[in-house]
């Protein structure tokens, strides 16, 4: 074979030629190399013929366009190692194809996915774009764990012999939906504080708040059964589905405020099983106990401290030693809240005819706390003689009958019992009906009783039974609320459901409607059958200090006590399983940075360090000791979780996603905006500066997440909501032109980049983002001269250098880069259809091009004309900085000087915004702002300078005004000398341009076609001004021709001779006269200001003149270290009106 094929192929891919050479013949670029039926013969065969191939590799652009030799076919039609007959090749085009004659036909009809007769058609893709039947196949083995779990890393890696075989999910509606979630609704306050919320709100108004309450969950139920439905939900429950569909922010905020709720609850609820047990169960067990008469509470307070810390050390311990025993006794704990619920009707039936005897003691109207006194009256008969009861001895102080020191409201009023209970049918409802609040301290008394209103000693009151905080409609709202949630319960097990689709939406429902006639039944029954004071005595102290819906249930009070009790421990351990959890998964899915040691655990997957910080949040909430104050708390956190719920189902249903296909149909996005503004509601009437806290808490965390966490794309509902909003905003910008008042420039910021991709002069963004005060659009645009299939990889490569450079610069905009044959069509294309709709770019900002004087391809210094012409045609502002590389960067400040305008001609005002806008930002803020302007002889300079002040007045920009006077003077020796010298030049140039293509014709008559490589400046054309060589010159020498090429050879030298005898052109003279005297006022006046902006003269009509026009801008701004050319686009930018 001929070296010259051989060096032909080697220059082309040095690397793939020696791959190929050292025999690795499966190489994607040598199996592109050999023509079908070179492998013809055996395969051993050294002989084949190598020829060119391009000069990129195509595994490059393979990996670019994210193909990477994906290989969908069974393990059986795999490519074997070392086997060249089976071999994917490429068509030159990017993509992979099956070798077809390779193949013999046994392999053809293996029915792997290359060989199917059927999808000849497809063949070439089915490497990127599988069949239906192995995409069907590999969604078959779709697991429900969430990725990044280490069960699912295990599974996946494990082999298929030794997998085991995974227990499906087999959990139907009731065990796995109605039952959870029954237990985590009915909790601690229907025992604790139900009956107490009747008394003081009255039957009518309680029933108002459960209905607020259960309305509340109801529609967040309806709302969260539709997301999801739509789509398998992985475990992870509410979190999950508030994350994936409104992002990575709110999934985030929503998920912490979830977890906070539910570790408060965890607390709520030991607060709730210690105040049953000190209270009712073991009163004795008190460590603290009251020094005076006042100091009940806060001992209580201590006591409640002391014993949760306890209680939350021993439950955490549980948990941490095996979350599986807290599972088990799941149901045993639901069986106890159902018997104590069973056990308050049984009562309420039995009251009817037969209610229990809970005597209550009254001294007039006033409730007395009936543990400390056996008798309720304030004489006894002893052996015949009336001697001074204990109730006696309490108000008087004496046990004789004296009446000195008697409490005057004791002597006035008798003693009186009551029933406590007097059952259904006694016609208590209507006494209760109505609201009855109290502020704290307030005795308990019953209206209509009679009494003698005088008062009483104060050291008395802890005899009679006190409200212990002040009571209204919003306090009760919050301390209730906790007693609603408990609806994620059944979304949280989605990964043991049988069909979660369909249970979640059913269970969560049909358990929502279940307690809800719970709750109402029991306000009704509380208010039909036990006396008012009764209910609003918290702890019972009436009737010796039983629970007071103790009092109601039958066989026994303890029934309800010991029911309680289990329960709220039950769901406490509960609380303490699941919030760990949730902290795991929002740490795993690494959207919270500081999170991250969270995601770790044991070694089967238990949260061990979530754990600890869900027992010590928890611990907060117990150092707080009063089950009062805890519940408004979970209640904010609940709330937001909810309003979340709803605003995610209300912003998928309105943006229509295509996505959005929820399988549970009886949602609509007006009930989830009522939901919404429920749980908005509920929040400030339950708390107002807790639910400020709460949203504080959940915009910190929004915020963090935005600008430290990790980059999500889940395709969520917030994104969408860009995207309608993007739309709609586009549309309505697209009803006309802007208004001169919102004027703002946007830019196109055309870039240059090196033969290495990195940009040539990252200064370009700098002033662009010191720019942008404006607040416009940004595209930074560039052009990479070539081939668009062959140069793709190189696009994208080049866009992520640019996207890396605008992050360095803090330019927040767009990146646009264009592969085109010519690099002056690129940038045409760029300023044609660069941005979208009304979001258009108004102005082009566009690197000087500096060494043109000295390069002798003209082709840089003509694209730079080119542009300035497009941009004039397409009626756009044109910025032009030179001297780039001295502009100040975005960490220098300027603390003095000045910004200098020329404003020679107007055109549209852009000289007096620009450096309004620089102003704005930081690097130029203290600069001082100049504007000067040229006066002619004829000009009235004194009356200009008096109209341009007013007009900037007018304009609200603060700038010194002068007005310079540019006197008529002749033509200077060293203008006249400066546009001659710019004529030789430019004769010479062209003459040496001639020469130059003479002797690459002759060069090509001896050179083989394809050794030529034509070397191209990146900002380049093809020169389109000399006529290309043809590829193959076919020449036969005669007389007359050989005369000709000596006859045109003289006249080359000729012309050189000419240079000396040329004279300048009259109008090039004037032209070089305006820049010289310009020049010199400019650098008298402005040599040492920060940065001068003065008009840009357009380009000549005639293009003969290009070269000397890029000479006048040369010596226009000689002698000026920062100059911007501005040339506006032919419309007013700024206005004096308001």
């Amino acid at each position: 074979m001929g070296g010259v094929e051989e060096r032909g192929f080697l220059r082309g891919s040095d690397r793939t030629g020696q791959e190929c050479a050292a025999g690795s013949a499966t190489h994607p670029a040598c199996l592109a190399a050999v023509p079908r039926g070179a492998f013809a013969g055996p395969p051993t065969m050294p002989h084949f013929t190598v020829v060119p191939v391009e000069d990129k590799h195509r595994a490059e652009y393979d990996s670019v366009e994210g193909l990477s030799w994906v290989d969908y076919r069974e393990p059986a039609a795999a490519p074997v190692p070392g086997d060249s007959y089976d071999t994917v090749s490429s068509d030159g085009h990017g993509n992979h194809k099956e070798n077809s004659p390779f193949l013999n036909s046994s392999e053809a009809g293996k029915g792997g996915d290359y060989y199917d007769r059927n999808l000849a058609l497809f063949e070439e893709e089915l490497d990127i774009r599988p069949k239906v039947s192995s995409l069907l196949g590999k969604l078959v083995n779709y697991t429900n764990l969430t990725q990044g779990v280490k069960e699912h890393e295990e599974a996946e890696s494990t082999d298929g012999s030794k997998k085991k075989v995974s227990k499906s999910p087999s959990m139907g509606t009731l065990m796995g939906v109605y039952l959870p979630c029954m237990q985590n609704i009915f909790g601690v306050i229907l025992f604790l504080r139900l009956t107490w919320m009747v008394g003081m709100a009255g039957v009518l108004q309680s029933f108002l708040i459960v209905l607020l309450c259960c309305c509340c969950t109801m529609l967040t139920t309806i709302s969260m059964s539709a997301i999801a439905t739509n789509g398998v939900v992985p475990a992870g429950g509410s979190y999950f589905m508030i994350s994936r569909s409104l992002g990575p922010e709110f999934g985030g905020a929503v998920g912490l405020c979830f977890y906070l709720g539910t570790t408060f609850a965890g607390a709520m609820y030991i607060l709730g099983a210690i105040e049953i047990l000190l209270t009712y169960i073991v009163p004795q067990a008190a460590i603290f106990h009251p020094s005076g008469a006042h100091d009940a509470s806060s001992a209580m307070l201590n006591n409640m401290r002391v014993y949760g810390t306890v209680f939350l050390i021993l439950m955490a311990v549980v948990v941490f030693v095996g979350v599986k025993y807290v599972n088990k006794f799941a149901s045993l704990f639901l069986a106890c809240v159902v018997i104590s619920i069973l056990s308050i009707y049984a009562g309420a039936i039995k009251s009817i005819f037969d209610p229990p005897v809970f005597p209550i003691c009254m001294l007039g109207n006033r409730t007395l706390s009936r543990d400390q006194f056996d008798v309720c009256a304030k004489t006894i008969v002893k052996d015949n003689v009336t001697v001074a009861s204990k109730l006696w001895e309490l108000f008087c102080h004496s046990t004789n009958l004296t009446t000195e020191n008697c409490d005057e409201y004791f002597l006035m009023n008798n003693v009186s019992e009551i029933a406590g209970i007097p059952g259904a049918a006694s016609g208590i409802l209507k006494d209760n009906l109505w609201s009855n609040y109290l502020e704290k301290g307030e005795i308990l008394e019953k209206a209509h009783h009679p009494s003698v209103d005088v008062a009483g000693q104060k050291n008395n009151l802890h005899l009679y039974v006190l409200s212990d905080i002040a009571t209204s409609f919003m306090v009760l709202v919050g301390i209730f609320f906790p007693s609603v949630t408990g609806i994620m319960a059944g979304s949280n097990r989605s990964g043991d459901l049988k069909d979660a689709q369909k249970s979640i939406p059913v269970g969560t429902i049909l358990a929502i409607v279940t307690t809800s006639l719970v709750y109402f039944s029991c306000v009704l029954l509380f208010g039909a059958c036990i006396e008012g004071v009764v209910l609003r005595d918290k702890y019972g102290d009436a009737v010796n200090r039983n629970l007071v819906v103790g009092t109601l249930s039958w066989p026994s009070p303890w029934v309800i006590v010991i029911g309680s009790f289990f329960s709220t421990c039950g769901a406490g351990l509960q609380s303490l399983t699941g919030a760990p959890r949730l902290l795991q998964a929002i740490a795993k899915d690494n959207i919270i940075p500081f999170l991250w040691v969270f995601g770790h655990g044991k070694a089967n997957g238990e949260p061990t360090w979530a754990l600890l910080l869900t027992a010590l949040i928890a611990e907060l909430g117990i150092l707080i000791a009063s089950l009062d104050m805890v519940a408004p708390i979970l209640s904010m956190f609940f709330l937001m979780c909810y309003l979340f719920v709803n605003l995610a189902c209300a912003v998928q249903t309105l943006l229509r996603t295509p996505n959005w296909r929820p399988r549970f149909k009886y949602y609509h996005w007006a009930l989830s905006f009522l939901g919404m503004s429920i749980c908005l509601a509920l929040m400030f009437i339950s708390s107002w500066y807790y639910a400020l806290v709460a949203m504080l808490i959940a915009g910190m965390i929004y915020k963090y997440i935005e600008y430290q966490g990790a980059e999500k794309e889940w395709g969520d509902g917030i994104r969408g909501l860009s995207l309608s909003a993007a739309r709609y905003a586009l549309l309505r910008l697209e009803e006309g032109p802007p208004h001169t008042k919102n004027w703002r420039p946007q830019l196109l910021v055309l870039l240059k980049l090196d033969e290495d991709l990195h940009v040539k002069y990252p200064r370009l963004l700098t002033f662009a983002s010191q720019l942008k005060a404006g607040k416009g659009l940004t595209i930074i645009g560039s052009v990479i001269q070539g081939n668009f299939l062959e140069t793709y990889g190189e696009a994208q490569a080049a866009e992520q250098t640019i996207k890396n450079m605008m992050d360095i610069e803090k330019v927040k905009g767009f990146c646009q880069v264009v592969v085109a044959n010519k690099v002056r069509e690129g940038i045409a294309h760029l300023i044609q259809s660069c941005g979208l709709g009304g979001m258009k770019h108004n102005t082009v900002v566009l690197g000087w091009p500096y060494g043109w004087r000295q390069s002798e391809d003209p082709r840089s210094w003509k694209t730079f004309i080119g542009t300035v012409r497009c941009t004039t045609a397409a009626h756009l502002a044109l910025l032009v900085p030179k001297n780039v590389s001295f502009y100040p960067s975005n960490h220098e400040r300027y603390n003095e000087g000045n910004i200098d305008v020329w404003w020679i001609v107007h055109d549209g005002g852009m000289l007096m915004l620009l450096p309004f806008l620089l102003k704005q930002h930081k690097v130029w803020r203290k600069c001082k702002m100049r504007i000067f302007t040229v006066a002619q002889m004829d000009d009235n300079s004194i009356q200009m300078k008096k109209d341009l002040a007013t007009f900037l007045y007018q304009l609200r920009i603060e700038a010194e005004v002068e007005v310079v006077e540019m006197h008529n003077s002749d033509i200077s020796a060293y203008t006249y000398e400066r546009t001659l010298m710019m004529e030789q030049r430019s004769q010479m140039l062209r003459q040496m341009r001639l020469t130059k293509t003479e002797r690459e014709r002759e060069a090509q008559l001896v050179k083989d076609r394809h050794s030529v490589a034509r070397l191209e400046s990146l900002y380049s054309d093809e020169e389109d001004e000399t006529e290309p060589v043809p590829e193959n010159i076919q020449m036969t020498w005669t007389k007359e021709k050989c005369d000709a090429e000596k006859r045109n050879r003289g006249s080359a030298v000729g012309s050189f001779r000419d240079l000396i005898s040329i004279k300048p052109n009259q109008s090039n003279v004037r032209r070089m006269h305006t820049a010289v005297k310009l020049n010199e006022v400019i650098v008298n006046r402005s040599h040492d200001a920060r940065l001068v902006l003065l008009n840009m003269p357009g380009p000549p009509k005639n293009t003969d003149g290009d070269e000397n026009y890029m000479e006048f801008l040369e010596v226009l701004t000689e002698g000026l270290e920062r100059v911007l050319l501005v040339r506006g686009g032919g419309r007013e930018v700024i206005t004096i009106y308001s």
